[in-house]
């Protein structure tokens, strides 16, 4: 996609939003935790059905935004980027992007403006048909949940209805406290329920099936838990436990897929040809001669050293047809379903929380770590991880740039090994975790990118052009949508408060505490 097309859609997207009152969700706090669950009545399967249907499809579509503008611009552009899976092959983009820690205005702001309106105007209308009662109002919570969560680890706050003030920024802790009381909410709804089918015509994501639902609500509380692990141990050892507990996603047939043709990530990768495989994650999977390179990326159209080839995140790009031919695109196809919550890492979430000391994990760190590895080559068809999982000599590869590539050559940051070492120090032990769950996430760009700020792993290469003065390789957020400051000043300005004093690319999440 052009440059210029990216600033039309965005003028329309602009347009439409401009039409709608920019809502935020209703709540009355965390008093819906425990609201009781209850079967399903024949009234509830009548009532509204359609046009609850309806608005659950659009809050699909943003919470797992595969429609190929919302994709460019909340997934690949932010998460894809700066998780190091992809980065842009358009010379368009290569002066002012994210990697270089300057994007447009319009970049910045498109996720706000955009996509987190339509999703919260969709789930007030669940919130109205369903009277905050039965399984529709379940999914929503979960889907709303999933939303609120990639903005807030985008922005590092978000108006989301907890104060007096609708358009008020609340802190990320109290965000997540609310995503944590509404996944609760909707489990506890979902679970007498476990063997119904319902909406399967509707439901993008688990055909109706709502013991899948419930799963994926028990998933994304144990990814919110380890994503505070740092900044609240207490809390976040509460709901990890909890949510394995209760049954999360140990399946790969239960993964959390969308059906959404075209896929997003074909259409920014192959048909526009806009991204393509990054540096970083090719020479880890080449260094480890993982047979996942050739899964997740297809052979350069022109190569001369090795088939598949990374671009550095960041390089200067002076021209996309001859960027297109020397770095390799995602190998995903038009009908391909786009992955969002794998058992690969709630497996790998587990194996973390063992060696946090949280109990009822499921088994040792090692057992864990083996298993998500095993299920990641599962997913992707691989066969078995046993030979991989015995490698303890292969480490990430030197980058050696295409010829006539727009980068240099750089030299391995990494030296951590695949085969588990129980005697390694507990640092060393979540390098090697991370940079495994890290490969498992693809294309789960926005994922990669926040374990990259909570861990400090995987190690990743410097960024290929200047970063405008920041000492860091990734930014820690992106900045709030440039015309807040105009339009709701001052709930702006609490709102630069709450992440530390400074609306920059640099000021940390609440969960950076590592």
């Amino acid at each position: 996609m052009s440059k210029n097309n990216i600033f039309k859609s965005m003028a329309f997207a602009a347009l439409f939003v401009g039409g709608v009152a920019m809502q935020t969700a209703c709540t009355a706090g965390f008093e819906e935790e425990n609201r009781p669950g209850q079967k399903i009545s024949q009234e509830e399967l009548d009532r509204d059905n359609y046009a609850t249907s309806s608005f659950l499809t659009q809050l699909v579509n943003e919470a797992f935004p595969e429609q190929e503008n919302t994709y460019q611009m909340t997934e690949d552009l932010i998460g894809n980027y700066l998780g190091r899976f992809m980065t842009y092959a358009n010379n368009g983009f290569s002066d002012k992007n994210f990697a270089r820690f300057n994007a447009p205005n319009g970049w910045v702001s498109w996720p706000f403006n955009n996509s987190l309106p339509k999703a919260t105007s969709a789930f007030n209308s669940i919130v109205e048909k369903t009277n905050r009662k039965g399984v529709f109002y379940a999914q929503a919570l979960v889907l709303r949940a999933q939303v609120y969560q990639r903005y807030v680890d985008m922005y590092g706050a978000l108006p989301v209805g907890l104060e007096a003030d609708a358009a008020a920024y609340s802190s990320q802790e109290n965000v997540y406290k609310l995503l944590i009381a509404n996944l609760d909410t909707a489990a506890t709804l979902l679970k007498p329920n476990l063997e119904t089918t319902l909406n399967e015509e509707f439901d993008k994501v688990y055909a109706g099936q709502l013991g899948k639902w419930y799963k994926l609500a028990n998933s994304l509380k144990l990814r919110l838990a380890i994503r505070m692990r740092y900044a609240d141990p207490a809390a976040a050892k509460k709901a990890g436990e909890e949510a394995v507990a209760a049954g999360v996603i140990t399946s790969n047939e239960d993964n959390c897929a969308v059906t959404y043709v075209p896929n997003g990530q074909y259409k920014t990768s192959v048909e526009w040809g806009d991204s393509r495989a990054c540096a970083d994650l090719e020479c880890f999977l080449t260094g480890y001669s993982d047979p996942r390179l050739s899964a997740y990326f297809k052979p350069a159209k022109q190569f001369t050293t090795r088939t598949i080839i990374g671009c550095l995140a960041g390089a200067k790009i002076e021209n996309k047809t001859i960027a297109d031919k020397l770095y390799s695109e995602a190998k995903v196809d038009k009908n391909t379903r786009g992955v969002w919550l794998t058992a690969a890492e709630m497996a790998f979430c587990r194996a973390e929380g063992a060696l946090a000391g949280w109990s009822g994990m499921g088994g040792t760190v090692e057992d864990l770590y083996n298993r998500a590895i095993s299920l990641s080559f599962e997913q992707w068809g691989l066969g078995s991880a046993s030979s991989y999982l015995s490698n303890n000599t292969n480490t990430q590869a030197n980058y050696t740039d295409a010829d006539g590539g727009y980068g240099q050559n750089v030299a391995a940051v990494s030296s951590i090994t695949i085969k588990w070492d129980d005697t390694a120090t507990d640092e060393k032990k979540l390098e090697r975790l991370i940079t495994q769950k890290w490969i498992a996430l693809f294309p789960d760009g926005q994922e990669a990118w926040s374990e990259i700020r909570r861990t400090g792993y995987p190690k990743v290469f410097p960024v290929a052009q200047s970063t405008s003065g920041y000492n860091l390789d990734v930014p820690n957020r992106i900045p709030f949508a440039n015309d807040e400051l105009t339009k709701n000043p001052v709930n702006y300005r609490k709102a630069v408060q709450l992440i530390g004093g400074t609306d920059d690319y640099a000021a940390k999440m609440w969960w950076q505490k590592k």
